[in-house]
């Protein structure tokens, strides 16, 4: 293999290890900041040794027991250096795995792995800090990518996750699964987090661009991830099954959200064919293994809702009664202003638009929605079913004025001058 292949071969293998990598190391020194640096050392070491003596059987394996060894160096200096004495260099060589750097080492790294998913997650952090983290410890993504990705300075972003690990090293966190209830409770976290960064890919809320696909890849990635680390036992893992399921669905419409034009496409103008089969298939089967666990947590009950959508394949087939069920019990397992927006939308389409306006005027003086654009949008798109052009024109005027994404306004506008 030429030099240049072998390098791309190591830097591509470092892509697929680099999140496991990172979490063994974390959790061995306790430290996210030394655990990416010794990681990065291993890459060094890997470029320079790989080109001449081949790539090893276990790559994974491999650059973790060099960067360990690497820990351990500097684990030694860093005590020699505090208190001077042997017996911690003594102790800390018991500790190393003596084994060829090609064998596989001590742990489990799918522990490890979720241990740092669960630390990166932590609720100690904020929302936008969990995601930074995560998408850069986890997803290796740089903080120029997140940055782009949330529309953000790369300084605001790189100082965002230096504070995280601050506060994680402060509180003295260890990089391990949690057990118990503490797991149920951390679980609902890091969830959170992966929908979030799904989200903000399904339907960007600032900028230019309707849709960033790439964010919405990751928080698949991470949903895989946990889905396959996380033990399948358990009611409360069946909301992991319900998130894989959701956004595998949803993002199975990805490529027909977006007209040729650049403009947004409702779920009835889309042109089914263009939806995504594999991604359909994955999530109905992940939803079959949530119902299975006897999951009805918001994320299982929202991923129902998506597979309604999925298993019609014409809009006029979209069981909307069944919708709208759904949207009452969601409303119950998760109470929100957002969910009573959806749940009034599913009640229009199922019982007239009527309906749904008698719905909205129930919720129309919540805080939360004063100055949420698709409350208008629903509004004039009610109106506009009804017969009532001219209010709805209003509507979607209020709409426009409200969101902050130029493609969504373009959208909102061109609905409001088709009221004419």
């Amino acid at each position: 293999m030429a030099a240049g292949e072998t390098h791309q071969a190591i830097e591509a293998i470092f892509r697929i290890e680099r999140a496991r990598l990172i979490a063994g190391l974390a959790r061995f020194m306790g430290n996210v900041d030394r655990a990416e640096e010794m990681a990065q050392d291993a890459l060094v070491t890997a470029l320079s040794e790989w080109p001449r003596t081949g790539v090893p059987a276990n790559p994974g394996a491999w650059l973790m027991t060099t960067a360990k060894n690497r820990a351990i160096d500097a684990i030694r200096r860093d005590r020699m250096r505090e208190r001077k004495h042997e017996e911690i260099a003594r102790d800390l060589d018991e500790a190393v795995d003596d084994t060829d750097p090609g064998e596989a080492t001590d742990g489990d790294p799918g522990d490890e792995l979720l241990g740092l998913i669960f630390t990166a997650c932590h609720p100690i952090l904020s929302a936008d800090a969990r995601a930074a983290l995560t998408l850069r410890v986890v997803g290796g993504l740089t903080t120029d990518e997140i940055a782009r990705a949330f529309l953000s300075s790369e300084a605001t972003i790189s100082q965002r996750i230096v504070r995280a690990k601050k506060t994680i090293a402060k509180a003295g966190l260890g990089f391990e699964v949690p057990r118990g209830a503490e797991r149920a409770a951390r679980l609902s976290s890091v969830l959170e987090v992966i929908y979030l960064i799904f989200n903000e890919g399904y339907a960007a809320t600032a900028g230019d661009d309707l849709v960033r696909p790439g964010l919405c890849l990751e928080a698949q990635r991470l949903g895989r991830m946990l889905a396959a680390l996380m033990p399948e036992a358990g009611r409360e893992n069946a909301e992991v099954f319900g998130l894989l399921a959701l956004m595998e669905i949803q993002a199975s419409r990805l490529g027909a959200r977006i007209g040729p034009d650049g403009a947004l496409l409702t779920l009835t103008d889309q042109n089914r064919a263009r939806w995504d089969q594999l991604l359909i298939r994955r999530g109905l089967d992940a939803l079959a293994r949530a119902e299975a666990l006897g999951g009805d947590g918001p994320y299982v009950l929202q991923a129902a809702l998506a597979a309604c959508h999925a298993r019609a394949t014409r809009a006029a087939d979209t069981d909307w009664p069944r919708i709208a069920a759904l949207y009452d019990r969601l409303r119950s397992a998760m109470p929100s202003p957002v969910v009573d927006l959806n749940r009034a939308i599913a009640h229009s389409m199922a019982f007239g638009p009527e309906t749904g306006l008698k719905l909205l005027d129930e919720i129309g003086d919540e805080a939360a929605l004063r100055s949420y654009a698709p409350l208008p949008a629903a509004r004039g798109d009610f109106l506009f079913r009804a017969g009532r052009l001219s209010e709805a024109r209003a509507a979607f005027e209020a709409a426009a004025a409200l969101t902050r994404n130029a493609r969504e306004k373009t959208f909102l506008l061109a609905r409001a001058n088709a009221c004419d």
